[in-house]
């Protein structure tokens, strides 16, 4: 640790508010504690949980810093006591944060971080953690889904709707999202999506039983919540797995539960960032055996749509809530 210097640039917010209210300040760097590797960061990805946490919806989990950020890329820059040995200083990584990720200097728990391959750059690696994590766990994990099987996401050109496409081309899902508009849609199918259904103009749920002639979907990934519920579940085939990662449109809905047990539906969902480091860990000893080979070849990267200066960290937050983005939003620190 001697090579880093004492203190470094963070971004924090001065209150709950929109994007102006995120600045850049300096902050000491921290020290690595048992088992966690300091992270010279490189670049670090924007996630939609960065703008809940902006806006005083989504906080912190104890013990983690003030700091935004659940992602990033960088060098190895020191290692905590206990520390494994799978990474020296100056090998590069990618790590899932608890937060702290917008910023030079990040802490990492060993077992959070994944080798970055040579294919893959830094603003490459920086975008896949969160919304990797996040996919697998949801749509293989609680979803279940199996080779073959149909699976729709609302949000198609989101972070999560293009590692859900990308996963799906890797695993032999049949993919169907839907989009803010036809441009969105045209995006969604070159990526991969079996079929893109412009939401505003279209009934998904219409769009979704023609397509599977009646037979609804195995699995759905919704980041939508309130209203969409009912909808998604109209959507689901027998033994469909509802999966819900987000309340975009609001936590409460009214669930048919007649229908839940005539059809054998299931419904569930979950949250990553208060996860314990254990749970975290699992999941990246899957993804490193299971996703992590094709990262290596190339045959898996994220979809980047914008990167921004450090410092710019407000505009790029402008940059996803104005909803234009197709990909992952990054921060290059240097």
């Amino acid at each position: 640790m001697s090579e880093a210097p004492a203190t470094m640039t963070a971004v924090v917010a001065r209150a709950p508010g929109g994007p102006a209210v995120l600045e850049a300040v300096a902050r000491p760097v921290p020290t690595p504690g048992p088992g966690e590797l300091l992270i010279r960061v490189r670049a670090a990805g924007v996630n939609r949980p960065d703008v809940a946490q902006r806006l005083g919806l989504y906080p912190p989990p104890p013990g983690a810093p003030d700091v935004f950020g659940l992602e990033a890329a960088g060098e190895v820059a020191a290692l905590g006591e206990g520390a494994s040995g799978r990474f020296a200083v100056g090998d590069r990584v990618t790590a899932l944060l608890a937060g702290g990720g917008y910023a030079e200097y990040a802490l990492a728990p060993e077992d959070q971080c994944l080798a970055v391959p040579d294919a893959l750059s830094w603003t490459e690696a920086a975008a896949i953690p969160e919304t990797l994590w996040t996919v697998w766990a949801n749509v293989f994990g609680r979803g279940s889904a199996r080779e073959g099987e149909t699976l729709l996401v609302h949000g198609g050109t989101s972070g999560i709707g293009t590692t859900a496409i990308a996963l799906g081309r890797l695993f032999d899902l049949t993919v169907i999202v839907t989009c803010g508009s036809a441009e969105k849609c045209d995006a969604a199918r070159s990526l991969g999506a079996a079929l893109a259904v412009n939401y505003r103009e279209q009934d998904f749920e219409s769009e979704v039983r023609a397509f599977t002639d009646g037979r609804g979907v195995d699995v759905v990934l919704d980041m939508v919540g309130g209203d969409y519920l009912a909808r998604n579940l109209r959507c689901l085939a027998e033994e469909g797995r509802h999966v819900s990662i987000a309340v975009q449109r609001g936590p409460v809905a009214e669930v048919p539960i007649w229908d839940v047990m005539r059809r054998r539906l299931t419904l569930t969902g979950s949250t990553l960032r208060p996860r314990s480091v254990e749970y975290k860990a699992m999941l990246r000893k899957e993804i490193e055996r299971l996703v992590w080979p094709y990262a290596v070849t190339g045959a898996f990267r994220p979809v980047i749509d914008r990167t921004f200066p450090l410092r710019e960290a407000a505009a790029a937050h402008a940059r996803m809530e104005g909803g234009d983005h197709v990909g992952k939003i990054v921060l290059e620190v240097g």
